[in-house]
């Protein structure tokens, strides 16, 4: 087995020991490696709005209001401070849609134009203001609204 796989198999048996080792064997490594896990960390609720909503790189920046440079950047920076509340209102949108449609069915569900949103897409609402996405998805997914 190589040193990477048994490192691999040390971090699945006990992580922290495996940090503190790798901390004690080189501290600029383990910087690295921390902000590296970050951004990549920082970037996957992109990627998964990407992927569920069915969303193009374009279609994603639009929604954010940021060029398709700058949403491309974030991908490999991480996500700036300012527009992580955005992206966390978006990331529990999508759990909302996980939760109560099949997940190939959620692209047509966001496009489509729903009686609750005052006859908007929740892609739509979503691109007007991102922090409203969440707000939306609870409303259109509410059982209170039809068990009442």
């Amino acid at each position: 087995m190589t040193a990477t796989g048994e490192f691999v198999n040390e971090v699945r048996d006990d992580a922290n020991a495996a940090a503190l080792r790798l901390l004690a064997a080189d501290e600029g490594a383990s910087r690295a490696l921390v902000q590296a896990l970050e951004r990549h960390l920082s970037s996957e609720p992109l990627s998964r709005l990407e992927r569920v909503w069915d969303l193009s790189g374009a279609q994603a920046a639009s929604v954010f209001g940021v060029s398709r440079q700058a949403y491309a950047k974030w991908h490999v920076t991480g996500v700036p401070a300012d527009r992580q509340a955005d992206v966390a209102e978006l990331s529990s949108a999508t759990s909302t849609l996980l939760a109560y449609v099949k997940v190939d069915r959620i692209p047509a569900v966001v496009r489509r134009p729903a009686a609750i949103l005052d006859g908007e897409s929740l892609l739509a609402v979503a691109t007007r203001a991102p922090r409203a996405a969440r707000v939306a998805a609870d409303q259109m997914f509410d059982l209170r609204r039809v068990q009442g």
